[in-house]
């Protein structure tokens, strides 16, 4: 009976689960952080000045005394989302968090209801005043591309599970029949920049708007740098985007929806020139009814093979094969076309960011535009991020899940060296010797100006 009782536990102690050895328990009053590494980031925003920035255009002023100011409490959301909250509940777990309290400078942590109600006031007329001069600032420090930057449109789906305005049913490939909303993005590929959003509701098709969409992007890109190419999925096959595209000559790659005509085009196509034993390329023209021109279609026909899976189109009249084809104002080599738009690949990997690393689809609301409020906000902390990397001279690109377990987790204790307040950060956790030369290059980087272009419809 004494063995037995020897061996539990007493209050405070517990055993160590591999090794025969007692762990003590005991409390501290001292402040201690997980998310010490994110001093690192705040010495970013006091470079860029952001809070002023915010404070600048921030459509709202209270003037209660006992108020969190607006600008706080948007800070302490975007700062809850970078510390992995998933929905407003979790971004209580910075409430109590002291020691990033004063890392910050505020007594006052708002609640998960305050950021609520913060959105709630949003409506279209406040999401625009507030986003869309952050975003054409943030345009501003864009590395300078003497061959332009590449825009990728594409959609992706929000699932909800409430009565949300705007979450309504439509194209849901996860769960068909579930209310969404449908997101649409457009991406500076080159800089890992979200240069414009909508959030709309879950009936739209792909390219439901895109022209105004679009409308929007170029306006706030006001012709900084050059667009070298649009590229966009079938979603986007539409002849008053390509029109579009055309009217502003801008250079495009989308891939064309396989129409009963397209498809009859394509295997016509006599004259096959061969890349390697795979793969052969063609072209032809076609003006499909509507249309007031006949456009360049690029046609990739790739052989089937018993352990690759072959992507593209299976046509019943050519077996054996498979086809993509693409439409383009681009004169290039059909094999150029079809490398080039390849690389959009990447604007995938952005959507996986923004949902699974930040948390887009976890944040919702009754109200529409309080929803898209949130929405533009976490697009606001990828870029932010994405130029958070290039100023601390990161060697290559991180997604926002990396940067947090890297940069931004680090445990860290609040103390006091005089009157001054002072954070240790753990040396078992990479301490300053890890984020003392990012600190560095953030306070020596000068971020560069991009100018504005005469034109871009000069290709």
């Amino acid at each position: 009976m004494e063995a037995e009782i020897g061996d539990q536990s007493v209050p405070g102690e517990i055993k160590a689960l591999f090794r025969n050895q007692r762990v003590v328990l005991r409390e501290t009053s001292r402040a201690v952080t997980p998310f010490g590494g994110v001093a690192v980031f705040v010495v970013f925003l006091q470079k860029l000045n952001f809070i002023d920035k915010v404070r600048q255009h921030m459509p709202f002023r209270f003037t209660s005394p006992n108020q969190i100011e607006p600008t706080v409490t948007l800070t302490a959301f975007l700062l809850s989302v970078l510390a992995g909250a998933r929905r407003f509940a979790h971004t209580g777990l910075l409430r109590q968090d002291r020691a990033l309290h004063a890392l910050l400078g505020v007594s006052r942590f708002p609640t998960d209801d305050t950021i609520r109600n913060l959105f709630r006031r949003f409506q279209m007329g406040d999401v625009h005043r507030l986003f869309d001069p952050l975003s054409e600032w943030m345009m501003e420090r864009l590395p300078v591309r003497t061959e332009g930057y590449t825009l990728d449109l594409d959609s992706t789906v929000f699932q909800r599970y409430g009565r949300q305005e705007g979450s309504l049913k439509g194209h849901n490939p996860r769960k068909h029949g579930r209310p969404s909303h449908h997101p649409l993005l457009a991406v500076l590929s080159e800089a890992h920049f979200l240069l414009h959003g909508w959030l709309r509701s879950g009936n739209c098709a792909s390219a439901r708007g895109v022209v105004e969409f679009l409308k929007e992007a170029l306006a706030l890109w006001s012709q900084r740098q050059k667009i070298r190419l649009v590229r966009a999925d079938s979603g986007f096959f539409d002849d008053k985007l390509l029109s579009f595209l055309e009217e502003r000559r801008l250079p495009y790659i989308v891939v064309a929806r396989m129409t009963r005509f397209i498809r009859r085009e394509a295997q016509r196509v006599a004259d096959w020139r061969a890349l390697d034993e795979n793969f052969s390329v063609g072209q032809f023209r076609l003006q499909l009814c509507g249309w007031e021109l006949a456009r360049r279609f690029v046609v990739v026909r790739e052989r089937e093979r018993e352990r690759r899976g072959s992507k593209g189109r299976k046509l019943i009249e050519v077996p054996g094969y498979t086809f993509r084809v693409f439409v383009t104002t681009r004169s290039d080599a059909e094999e150029d076309i079809w490398r080039d738009y390849n690389r959009r690949a990447d604007m995938e990997n952005r959507i996986a960011e923004l949902k699974h690393d930040l948390a887009a689809d976890g944040f919702c609301l009754k109200q529409f535009f309080a929803t898209e409020a949130a929405f533009q906000t976490i697009l606001l902390l990828f870029n932010l991020l994405a130029e958070f990397q290039r100023a601390a001279g990161l060697p290559a690109y991180r997604e926002p899940a990396t940067l947090r377990t890297m940069v931004f987790t680090c445990g860290a204790i609040l103390g006091r060296s005089a009157r001054r307040i002072v954070l240790h950060l753990s040396d078992s956790w990479g301490g300053l010797k890890t984020r003392n030369p990012l600190i560095n290059s953030i306070l020596e980087a000068k971020f560069p100006t991009s100018p504005k272009l005469e034109s871009v419809l000069v290709t």
